[in-house]
């Protein structure tokens, strides 16, 4: 029997395959194109979608079916796992024969839930678990979860960010807010548009942010980047250096910081001293930003913790509660 585990994130999909590890990571992204009839069909998935994002022709839209952790376009969502499916080689006849964990938002609702059912029975899956992100992001980490010993875990993605405390008993404190690398990168365009006069796209913006990001003080990495001068509308570049993102990254930074001190000031004195002693353990692609852990340590004044690739932990450690008995008893559920 095949048992995946699948994280479908606002800009990015990862599966991960017991016993096999990481098998996928792609754009959690559909082309999508309409006739003069109005008849809609899909043009591409994923990476090669991605690709189209301000390229393609105007009939062709950019669709991301998930957003801020929700299900917001079902059957395209569904056309994207079949076809997700298929490039690992999950035939409609393995399908069947198929276990899916789906790793949802902290606060992920019994609606949310259900959406992801309907998507994997549109697929002909044979059976779907869930678990919460916190609980697989720490596991990927590869941190013992016990009911006596709370742990604390923030994981940014790209539209959301959960914050959680919680131990193999159950979650303490914790929320999801709709806030993370997507935001930084709409302000990175519009701080291209208005210092720069230089218009750039979201692909543009993410390669800009991940490549020349950095909450290291005096960093100076440079990029060289190309988009359309805003007062003549030719082809225009400018460089671009990490000091001039600093301010725009610290900003949307400093407010997850706020978020996760006002967890901390709730805690109850055993908690918050567990806490405190182990740290807190960070995941999302946002936390693999060079300097982000030790502004983050600094700005709440507690240790922090990052694995090796904290983009995958969620998938990596989703891996880890399937291959538990007890674990899937205890932080997985079915619906």
């Amino acid at each position: 029997m095949n048992r995946l585990v699948i994280d479908f994130g606002s800009w990015v999909t990862k599966i991960s395959i017991v016993g096999c590890g990481v098998v996928l990571s792609e754009a959690t992204c559909v082309a999508i194109q309409s006739d003069h009839e109005g008849n809609v069909t899909i043009k591409a998935f994923g990476d090669t979608a991605r690709a189209l994002s301000g390229k393609a022709a105007k009939n062709t839209r950019i669709v991301n079916p998930v957003c801020e952790g929700d299900v917001v376009q079902p059957n395209l969502l569904a056309a994207l796992l079949g076809h997700f499916l298929e490039k690992i080689e999950i035939t409609p006849r393995k399908a069947k024969q198929t276990e899916i964990m789906f790793v949802v938002p902290c606060s992920a609702s019994k609606k949310l839930r259900k959406k992801y059912i309907e998507v994997a029975q549109e697929c002909g899956i044979g059976r779907v678990y869930f678990t919460r992100t916190p609980f697989a992001a720490v596991l990927g980490h590869n941190v013992a979860l016990s009911a006596t010993s709370p742990v604390f875990c923030v994981d940014v993605g790209y539209g959301k960010t959960d914050i959680s405390v919680f131990s193999l008993d159950g979650i303490i404190s914790g929320f999801t807010v709709n806030l993370g690398g997507g935001n930084i990168d709409v302000h990175i365009m519009d701080l291209l548009t208005e210092n720069f006069d230089v218009k750039i796209g979201a692909n543009t913006a993410e390669k800009l942010k991940n490549v020349v990001g950095s909450l290291f003080e005096d960093d100076n990495k440079m990029m060289v980047v190309t988009g359309r001068d805003v007062r003549t509308g030719e082809p225009a570049q400018t460089a671009v250096n990490s000091s001039q993102l600093e301010d725009v990254i610290k900003l949307y930074v400093d407010k997850i910081i706020e978020y996760v001190r006002a967890v901390l000031a709730e805690l109850p004195a055993e908690v918050s001293s567990a806490v405190v002693d182990g740290g807190i353990y960070l995941s999302g692609g946002l936390s693999k930003m060079d300097g982000f852990a030790q502004y983050f340590s600094k700005g709440l004044e507690i240790k922090v913790n990052v694995c090796e690739e904290p983009a995958l932990a969620s998938v990596i450690g989703g891996c880890a509660v399937l291959s538990s008995p007890d674990l899937c008893s205890a932080i997985a559920t079915v619906d």
